[in-house]
């Protein structure tokens, strides 16, 4: 899977890659359902867009920082 030489940003492009093709695979067909799932509404689907979504997001500051002042030098 993941190694430990791989980077937060390789790992979440990772995500992103594998949610693009869990969309592909679990696309609803002529018939408004998944042709794998055989339902209408996917929940692998649902979970891919999910990441997707959280992926897409900007990075949330740790509570436990505080934000950086511009005007301070150093």
């Amino acid at each position: 899977m993941t190694g430990p030489h791989l980077s937060l940003a390789q790992i979440r492009n990772r995500l992103i890659l594998t949610a693009r093709m869990v969309l592909r695979q679990h696309r609803r067909g002529p018939d408004g359902r998944c042709p794998i799932c055989r339902t209408p509404d996917c929940q692998v689907a649902t979970a891919a867009r999910d990441v997707l979504r959280a992926a897409e997001e900007p990075p949330q500051r740790s509570a436990g920082t505080e934000p950086e002042d511009p005007r301070q030098d150093g």
